[in-house]
């Protein structure tokens, strides 16, 4: 009897740590449900038709914005090189501003083009509608490279600065991007996003580090106990 004395103090920390452990593997399997339905609401999303633009939207929305292209304004956005058949090719996420019914101009992120000082693209002149998702304005950070407003070359995706750089004003406090088909390989039109973005979901991952972990914990006592059982 006194040898098993010596298990209560641990076989009492293993217990309560087993079921924190249990709780935490369970809980994470319920934010693993509650992520798929999120994806599944934005994959429902990602292929109906866009809503018009609500008053409070989101990035995970297909939305519609109705108005008429600002003629001739154009900037770049951020860095980037792809890759192609002839080798690494420069350009950015070309943005050119929309000048909706409802007031606001909202800047519109046409896609990455092969470019290296922006080109106004030539838009359907009258009222015509863009399409794709929300992207908030952005403030910058530490690393974030120096706006070359002189070339229309920006790192940070601010609109206010960006609109008042290019003499506009009532600009949205947010970003559309534009969704729509790729051109066809070569083009220099904009490639336009694909799909919706959407939330990581690593919750299964953790949900078995979770439980892993418990059942670690129930053989490391048994080997522990066995031990502790043994010695004289």
């Amino acid at each position: 009897m006194n040898k098993y004395r010596r298990l209560r103090n641990p076989g009492i920390a293993a217990f309560i740590l087993f079921w924190i452990l249990i709780s935490l593997g369970v809980w994470q399997a319920h934010r693993r449900v509650w992520k798929e339905g999120i994806l599944a609401q934005i994959h429902a999303a990602e292929i109906a038709p866009p809503i018009p633009l609500p008053a409070q939207p989101t990035r995970f929305e297909k939305v519609s914005i109705v108005g008429h292209w600002v003629a001739g304004k154009a900037v770049l956005y951020s860095d980037e090189v792809h890759d192609s058949p002839q080798g690494p090719i420069e350009g950015g996420e070309l943005v050119m501003p929309f000048q909706t019914d409802a007031g606001p101009v909202v800047l519109v992120d046409l896609g990455w083009v092969p470019q290296k000082r922006p080109q106004a693209m030539a838009m359907p002149a009258g009222e015509t509608q863009a399409v794709g998702y929300i992207h908030q304005s952005d403030t910058g950070g530490w690393f974030a490279g120096t706006d070359d407003v002189a070339h229309g070359l920006y790192y940070t995706l601010n609109t206010a600065k960006i609109g008042a750089d290019m003499g506009l004003t009532n600009v949205a406090p947010f970003a559309l991007v534009a969704m729509g088909p790729l051109p066809p390989p070569g083009s220099p039109l904009p490639e336009p996003a694909q799909n919706l973005p959407r939330p990581p979901n690593n919750h299964y991952q953790y949900e078995l580090t979770w439980f892993g972990f418990a059942l670690v914990l129930v053989f490391e006592f048994f080997f522990y106990a066995r031990k502790r059982l043994r010695e004289p």
